[in-house]
């Protein structure tokens, strides 16, 4: 009985050991099945050349590895680059930017060109009525040109330094004369003035500490509106020069200041990040607008 056992067992271990042959050489079969079909497809050694010792190696890989190899290093190469954008502005979008202007610019033509100023420009203005350009200048001046001829007619000298913003009066060119209050300055030495077509310089609002960034005449006409350095914007009775309105609440210099049509409403943005909307008749803030991550 025992004798018998034995023999079962060994017969058991034969079949085993035979089957696991089996499937070694089919898998040995299979990879030699690759390695023939990446060899067809991989292309020929270059020979090498007799009478010298210089050989050539070649690496072969299943084509499966070159792709994944290929796919793997562009999508690094791009993701390497978005990192790059995002840590130098993470507001940019370059390929949308890039876009937009495309398409803004596809029904544009250059009409004119002109050099303003010896200094670079900081910012200009068109008249309401679309006849007359202004152009303030880092070198204290202000120009006014006509359009469409781009022709100089009247140099607005008085700031001592860099003109930072430049507005018009809303009835500018139609029913306000030209010897009136029709253009508004701001510079950087802390002060805004008045202007008439003519050049003269009719009135100085003073009273910010720092330098003036942007201004913006009120649609009624009667106000204007300052941002400033200091943190602050500020509202002016042009026909006075008094001060109506100082309106703090950005953590950082105010660089922008708009008025909404009615006049009933006043935006302004600073170097924190945000952008407020403010109350006229109160003098309050009623809106911020957050999700910038950089100055507005």
């Amino acid at each position: 009985m025992a004798a018998g056992r034995r023999s079962s067992s060994q017969n058991d271990a034969s079949a085993a050991a035979a089957a696991a042959g089996t499937g070694v050489q089919n898998s040995r079969d299979e990879e030699m099945a690759e390695a023939v079909e990446d060899e067809k497809d991989s292309p020929p050694e270059s020979p090498t050349k007799r009478g010298t010792e210089e050989k050539v190696w070649i690496m072969r890989f299943p084509k499966k590895v070159k792709r994944l190899a290929r796919s793997r290093s562009t999508r690094a190469a791009m993701r390497i680059q978005r990192a790059k954008r995002k840590r130098e502005d993470p507001d940019e979008d370059e390929n949308a930017e890039t876009d937009e202007v495309l398409q803004g610019m596809a029904h544009t033509s250059m009409e004119c060109s002109e050099i303003g100023d010896e200094r670079p420009l900081s910012g200009f203005a068109l008249s309401p009525d679309g006849f007359l350009l202004a152009t303030s200048s880092w070198s204290g001046h202000t120009k006014l040109w006509e359009v469409p001829a781009v022709k100089k007619t009247v140099v607005l000298k008085g700031h001592t330094e860099r003109v930072t913003g430049v507005a018009f009066h809303p009835q500018s060119c139609k029913n306000l004369s030209s010897s009136a209050g029709n253009i508004a300055t701001g510079s950087a030495d802390c002060k805004a003035m008045l202007w008439s077509l003519e050049g003269t310089r009719l009135r100085s609002f003073e009273g910010h500490l720092k330098r003036l960034a942007r201004v913006a005449s009120h649609p009624a006409g009667l106000y204007l509106g300052t941002a400033s350095f200091d943190k602050t914007w500020r509202l002016w009775n042009i026909n006075t020069g008094t001060e109506l309105l100082l309106q703090e609440g950005h953590s950082r210099s105010v660089y922008g200041i708009a008025f909404q049509k009615d006049g009933s409403l006043a935006a302004s943005c600073g170097l924190d990040a945000l952008a407020r909307v403010w109350y006229l008749r109160t003098g309050r803030s009623i809106l911020a607008l957050e999700g910038h991550v950089k100055s507005v």
